[in-house]
């Protein structure tokens, strides 16, 4: 059982500032959906998804992955694991950004299995590189994806235990939104995330990186399946109190807004990152915030 560690407000105040910047830095999205939720909830958004980014860029850092680094990368992930599982059972820490997020998962009551199978699926980004089938991606995004959205229910207060299926299709929804729109960047770190049945379907190779009729009906066909899981996630939000429901309508919107990014881009994601711009997303934020959660607004090739 987690006991809570009394740490210094300073300690705090530093390693949940740093959270927000990690936060603004790498994931606006969520940085400009968490403004409008109460600052004693925003910090704990921050401390989740500087969790995630910090694992994330262990095992994301070009060449990690290759022989003669995988070892120590595989380390580095376990010591970064066990040094954040030390604080989360309440250990003391002299590092702000682990205090803080220790301090999270404490204070919102985060399950640890959650966190067992977050650090299983990183840990599965050093040795496999490809998967077969849809269900076998999503067996991998079960411990890289869904349960982001699990561990974010805690902060969210959801007012019905129903929020736990939309939230985990959410966190499907971005995470595949992120794949689609990485390919080229994945490609570089020797990974391809779309499932080989995909392309063998529509007889593509991304290691072309070429767009070509076949690429064009592939990215079509993955551009519905992430949209469907976007809808499922939108019955979670009338189940969240009315700031955490702005927050997720939020960063939904405009992270499906990405899809169409990629659309007008006529499916080229080989030679550059598709993007929603920083005043597009602090102009979204601020009319939720007047206005109340937006209707998702589907777009259909």
């Amino acid at each position: 059982m987690r006991t809570p560690v009394p740490r210094t407000d300073s300690l705090l105040a530093e390693g949940y500032q740093r959270c927000a910047r990690i936060t603004r830095r790498f994931g606006t999205t969520y940085y400009w959906g968490a403004l409008l939720l109460p600052p004693e909830r925003r910090r704990h958004v921050y401390a989740v998804y500087a969790l995630c980014r910090l694992a994330d860029d262990i095992v994301d850092d070009l060449g990690a992955t290759g022989p003669e680094r995988v070892d120590a990368t595989a380390a580095a992930l376990r010591d970064f694991a066990s040094a954040f599982r030390r604080v989360a059972a309440g250990e003391p820490s002299d590092d702000p950004v682990v205090a803080a997020i220790g301090h999270s998962v404490r204070t919102c009551g985060i399950p640890d299995e959650c966190f067992d199978r977050f650090f299983g699926a990183m840990a599965l980004d050093l040795t496999q590189t490809t998967y077969e089938t849809w269900d076998d991606l999503l067996a991998y995004m079960d411990g890289s994806a869904a349960v982001i959205g699990e561990m974010m229910l805690p902060v969210l207060q959801p007012r019905s235990p129903e929020a736990l299926a939309p939230a985990r299709a959410l966190g499907l929804a971005f995470q595949l939104t992120n794949f689609l729109r990485d390919v080229g960047e994945d490609l570089d770190r020797g990974r391809v995330y779309l499932p080989q049945e995909d392309l063998r379907r529509f007889g593509v190779d991304p290691t072309d990186r070429r767009v070509t009729p076949g690429w064009r009906s592939l990215m079509r066909f993955e551009l519905e399946r992430n949209r469907a899981l976007y809808r499922e996630s939108d019955a979670g939000i009338p189940l969240l109190p009315g700031s955490s429901a702005r927050c997720v309508s939020t960063a939904r919107t405009l992270y499906a807004r990405i899809l169409e990014r990629i659309e007008a881009d006529d499916y080229d994601v080989f030679s550059g990152r598709a993007r929603v711009p920083t005043w597009h997303k602090a102009a979204l934020s601020a009319r939720i915030l007047v206005l109340g959660p937006a209707q998702p607004r589907e777009v259909t090739p």
